[in-house]
């Protein structure tokens, strides 16, 4: 190998060995929580809430990262403004007293450079449950009109609504909760 070759190699291995931590910013207009469950056994209704905010901070050669959103509870969107008004209420939400749902990371598993499952503990209505969001879909790259770094990835995990204080109407509605979580987020 010529001297500059094996300059660059090693140079290139440095800086790899040494990279740092990159923190991203939810993109809130491009992060979509959603939950689905069972109605009555007719149908798996699915609806979704418009506000949230975060951080992801990855440590892709270190293989670490956090992650940490906020979900605005009054956000709840169902597609129906009287059935809005009652998932809020005190037997659900309860967004008078809980007006956030929230979920930070305790660890990042990774599959080669790729996040590939977070662990964390999940807090709705003032109870907090470990949860692991599998990622199926991962993705970096620099966003085309931002000019940024930027990723995106689809979480899904589920639940027992019921271990959050929320069990009314089970089992005639499904006790178990699918959520997903569409997410893109621009660095720093």
């Amino acid at each position: 190998m010529k001297p500059l070759a094996l300059a660059a190699t090693l140079s290139a291995l440095t800086a790899s060995a040494f990279a740092a931590p990159e923190t991203f910013n939810v993109d809130a207009g491009h992060t979509l929580p959603r939950f689905e469950y069972s109605h009555l056994g007719y149908s798996f209704q699915q609806h979704r809430f418009d506000k949230t905010s975060g951080k992801i901070v990855l440590d892709r050669a270190a293989k670490t990262g956090s992650v940490e959103v906020t979900i605005d509870a009054k956000s709840v969107n169902t597609g129906y403004a009287l059935f809005n008004q009652h998932i809020q209420a005190e037997d659900y939400f309860d967004t008078e007293k809980f007006p956030s749902i929230s979920f930070k990371s305790t660890s990042v598993k990774f599959d080669g450079d790729k996040p590939m499952a977070v662990e964390g503990n999940l807090t709705i209505k003032g109870v907090t449950k470990p949860v692991t969001l599998t990622l199926t879909h991962f993705h970096s790259m620099p966003h085309p009109m931002l000019k940024k770094d930027a990723i995106g990835a689809n979480a899904v995990a589920k639940v027992k609504r019921s271990e959050f204080n929320m069990g009314k109407n089970v089992p005639y509605v499904g006790d178990e909760v699918t959520l997903s979580i569409a997410v893109e987020a621009v660095k720093e």
